[in-house]
């Protein structure tokens, strides 16, 4: 199995929060391991396992050119000595990125699909044609989410259940891991997600699905934030990045800007629009994607 390392929670200063009488703390999922950070080690955890059990000798994943499931992914598979393949949306781009080049680098195959063929990623046809042409493989569907990742995660939320806090905050892409948390929290505390993707609406009814899936159990205590995609999935504008910047040189602490900085942002304009209630603590959770 992939290794682990404790981290730790570190308290973010504003005179934004002072004001407003809150408490901002950040969990710093992002220093759990190396290369497989965040909540991808929670949504890998319980796949990996289970592709060994399987006896699986390969890993197959699906992602962008600058996916962090990807990035870990190929780690992961590298540390439990499997093969790994990715099928990456769009052309070939030499020289390749740092994400496609890293997981190059721990022997993951990469596969580039034209974006029509990537919208057929699910189809029976599809996963035929790429067990024809790299053999029997464990797949593990984009973003990560299956039934083993929300395992994973639920784990996750029972373990930050028991921190002090009012609100949990968390960056939402595919809705796996806040379906997690949602379900290891058990109706507890005030759950906000702050999605990534434009035109997030939908992941409200996606991560009711997934919560409902797993365990036959509806929650009311969440809400998705989808007011600061700034643009769509890894769009980044200068506010948000000077938005960054201030965070890092202030708190010493590095956001990444597809995921983690987009909630940090929403979690400081709700502060100045009286989201939370005077007095609360609140808990981010920085999954990770710093490389």
């Amino acid at each position: 199995m992939i290794s682990y390392t404790e981290t730790p929670i570190q308290n973010i200063h504003s005179p934004l929060l002072d004001k407003a009488g809150l408490r901002l703390y950040i969990k710093r999922e992002d220093m759990n391991h190396p290369s497989v950070s965040g909540n991808k080690w929670w949504k890998l955890k319980y796949n990996l396992s289970r592709a060994l059990e399987c006896g699986a000798k390969k890993l197959l994943t699906f992602g962008g050119a600058y996916s962090n499931l990807i990035y870990a992914t190929a780690a992961a598979a590298k540390e439990c000595g499997l093969e790994s393949v990715g099928i990456i949306r769009g052309e070939e781009h030499l020289p390749l990125n740092p994400i496609l080049s890293f997981a190059k680098s721990q022997g993951m195959q990469l596969r580039y699909v034209s974006r029509e063929e990537y919208a057929r990623k699910s189809e029976p046809k599809f996963l035929e044609n790429l067990a024809t042409e790299f053999g029997e493989f464990y797949l593990i569907p984009e973003g990560g989410t299956n039934q083993q990742a929300i395992k994973g995660c639920a784990e996750w939320g029972a373990i930050l259940a028991r921190q002090e806090f009012d609100y949990l905050c968390l960056p939402v892409g595919t809705g796996g891991t806040i379906a997690g948390i949602v379900i290891g929290l058990a109706g507890k505390r005030k759950i906000v997600g702050y999605s990534v993707l434009k035109g997030g609406e939908f992941l409200t009814e996606e991560v009711k699905k997934l919560v409902f899936d797993f365990g036959s159990a509806q929650f009311f205590n969440w809400e998705i934030e989808t007011g600061y995609h700034f643009g769509g999935y890894a769009k980044l504008d200068k506010p948000l990045y000077d938005f960054i910047a201030t965070i890092n040189r202030d708190n010493n602490l590095p956001l990444d800007p597809v995921y983690t900085a987009k909630m940090v942002f929403g979690i400081f304009d709700g502060v100045r629009n009286n989201k939370f209630e005077n007095g609360s603590t609140l808990l981010a959770i920085h999954t990770g994607g710093i490389h």
